[in-house]
């Protein structure tokens, strides 16, 4: 490693659970990158903003809950970002911050690795950020999204949004469609034991994807594989968008092979605390 120091960092709270540090410094390393990166919980997103410039930080990731109000705070917001309504990555170059979204990048990749997303058709559950990032990404490719959420107002929202389709949580059983992908918290820990979806309605998808990473595998995934459907874990699509981030950061490649062994390992050591 040679050169200056340089100082990236994450952005949220709570942010004491990600695993993103563990990941994108190892990355880092492996990278020959002298650099570090670390979480940094905020109270106040406008003095934290700032901290970017005077610090400086060259890139911060972005988490829960201000991927939608730190848009406000920056001077570019790229297309993506801007449709999606939600930043996830920002760049400082030389005291210019930009905005971007590398979540509808990491699904796609993860996603594109089994089954392509053109021509398919895509039940998609949730109306948050993940369903937004969801529907994005299967619009950019030419896929076709149906929107399911538990709460009607919230899933009409989306839709009209995107102009995209929506249904009723209790059709999803009737629903035809290729792909099923979860894009809200049901099975996250620690609540293990809950699944977004009635395990009978499964089998009539060819593949599931799921976007939490932590438990590796959700009731949904096992559900899912004993119905016979194909399974994309939430763990390809967390490290898919904190390898964009390093590409969007430094021009470099980043070892997406190391990168998962490291959050596998560490989540199959200690279950973790949540996503981030």
């Amino acid at each position: 490693m040679q050169g200056r120091m340089r100082h990236f960092a994450l952005f949220g709270n709570p942010v004491g659970h990600s695993l993103s540090p563990l990941m994108i410094n190892a990355a880092f390393g492996a990278m020959g990158v002298r650099a570090g990166y670390e979480s940094h919980r905020v109270e106040n997103l406008e003095l934290a903003v700032r901290m970017i410039r005077e610090k400086p930080l060259e890139g911060v990731s972005v988490t829960l809950p201000l991927k939608g109000a730190i848009m406000a705070f920056l001077d570019e917001v790229d297309d993506d970002a801007r449709a999606i309504g939600a930043v996830n990555t920002v760049t400082n170059d030389l005291g210019r911050l930009r905005g971007s979204n590398t979540d509808w990048v990491g699904l796609s990749a993860a996603i594109e690795e089994h089954v392509p997303l053109r021509g398919r058709t895509f039940a998609v559950l949730g109306a948050g950020g993940a369903a937004r990032a969801a529907v994005h990404a299967i619009l950019r490719a030419g896929g076709t999204p149906i929107v399911f959420n538990r709460s009607r107002d919230r899933a009409e929202s989306l839709s009209r949004w995107f102009s995209c389709e929506t249904q009723p949580l209790a059709n999803l059983g009737t629903v035809e469609a290729d792909v099923l992908i979860n894009a809200t918290p049901v099975g996250m820990h620690p609540d293990i034991g809950e699944s977004p979806v009635d395990g009978r309605h499964l089998a009539r998808f060819e593949w599931v994807v799921e976007t939490i990473y932590n438990p590796l595998e959700t009731r949904l995934l096992r559900e899912a594989r004993a119905a016979g459907c194909g399974v994309v874990t939430g763990l390809a699509m967390f490290v898919r968008q904190g390898a964009e981030q390093i590409r969007t950061w430094t021009g470099l490649e980043p070892p997406v092979e190391l990168m998962t062994r490291v959050v596998r390992t560490t989540l199959a050591k200690d279950r973790g605390q949540g996503p981030g």
